[in-house]
């Protein structure tokens, strides 16, 4: 059963460890690499344990027909879509300078590798794992090649079938032990009745030896914080320092502030999800202390008198008494005291109460 394991390191992921919150500036940074290591600080600073980035070779990812055709959006960068995309994309030299600078903040670095080419130049870069976005989740060549790198890898499900993601399961796990699966709906923004974190439950039941995680690319905080109720080990979310600069990922991304409310969230969330083991806690005490119940004489019960049920009530009681749950037991039994109207009947009064029957 692998369902944890170093995901960056020093960085376990799975079982009881911390949620990991990938902080996804993908090419929020408008192709400006200044902003983009503002962006690197800022997802320190927020809490988030990596700064994630999209890499591309843009000859392999796309074909000529896809980069020549022209791109008239508002969000464009260039006249065609091929333009546009050169704008955003960082150089290798670029790529290790941005490396550098989280390495200096104290933040994991990866990206997402766009293509076998991006795979490559990212493993030569030595990111601590692999991030497979969505749109590569069923390509099982490149999936198959990524995997046997040996690099832990996170991957993405938008847009895919259970069928699909059992595929990519079997494929990923012939060849590389360490990956996780994230919950995704690919839209941006996410309205919340795509966003199905139930999923996140029949993945667990799917795949019970990896962790489970969520992407989302919803507004605001609130359905990622119950993603990590629901149990997922890892949380990406998209992010950014300003919704309004030009680029389709904005609008569905976090601003530090919230990004800051979602780490701060999540810790809360791993903090109230303690123990399984139900029982009266130490912090309960004064509570029970103060206002819990015992069981009382409804009538004054003589010394030898052998208990009934119509001669016992519950109270709060002065001095604590047999608890409310063990008033079945106290039937059948004598009392070896005399037991006023209203009192607390104590265990020391009651003959033979919590002993064992012996047969």
């Amino acid at each position: 059963m692998t369902l944890k394991f170093e995901l960056g390191p020093g960085r376990m992921i799975g079982g009881s460890n911390p949620c990991f919150v990938i902080a996804e500036i993908g090419q929020n940074h408008q192709g400006d690499i200044e902003i983009a290591k503002k962006m690197i600080k800022m997802a320190k600073d927020c809490g988030a344990d990596c700064a994630k980035f999209q890499k591309s070779e843009l000859e392999y990812k796309f074909n000529k027909r896809a980069l020549e055709r022209p791109y008239t959006s508002k969000q464009s960068w260039g006249k065609t879509y091929g333009e546009h995309k050169r704008h955003l994309e960082f150089s290798h030299t670029q790529y290790v300078e941005l490396q550098n600078y989280a390495k200096e903040v104290g933040i994991f670095f990866t990206a997402s590798g766009m293509d076998e080419m991006a795979v490559e130049f990212l493993h030569e870069l030595d990111v601590p794992f692999f991030k497979v976005g969505s749109g590569d989740t069923n390509n099982f060549p490149y999936l198959e090649k990524t995997a046997k790198k040996g690099r832990p890898m996170v991957i993405s499900s938008g847009m895919q079938s259970m069928e699909t993601m059992r595929r990519v399961y079997q494929t990923v796990k012939k060849h590389n032990q360490n990956f996780c699966i994230l919950q995704c709906t690919s839209a941006y923004p996410l309205e919340a009745e795509d966003v199905n974190l139930r999923v996140i439950a029949e993945y667990q039941k799917e795949f019970p030896d990896i962790p489970i995680g969520y992407s989302g690319h919803e507004s605001g905080v609130h359905i990622s914080v119950a993603a990590v109720a629901l149990g997922a080990k890892v949380i990406e979310r998209h992010v950014t320092l300003d919704k309004s600069w030009k680029g389709s990922d904005h609008e569905a991304s976090l601003e530090p502030s919230e990004l800051t409310e979602l780490v701060k969230a999540i810790r809360l969330v791993e903090r109230s999800l303690g123990t399984s083991i139900k029982q009266m806690l130490p912090c309960e005490e004064p509570c029970h202390d103060k206002l819990g119940k015992s069981v009382v004489a409804k009538v004054a019960i003589p010394k030898g008198t052998v208990l009934s049920m119509d001669m016992l009530g519950v109270k709060v009681g002065e001095p604590k008494g047999v608890p409310p749950e063990d008033i079945y037991q106290l039937v059948g039994k004598s009392v070896t005291e005399d037991v006023e109207e209203d009192e607390s009947i104590t265990p020391d009064v009651v003959e033979s109460y919590g002993k064992k029957i012996k047969c």
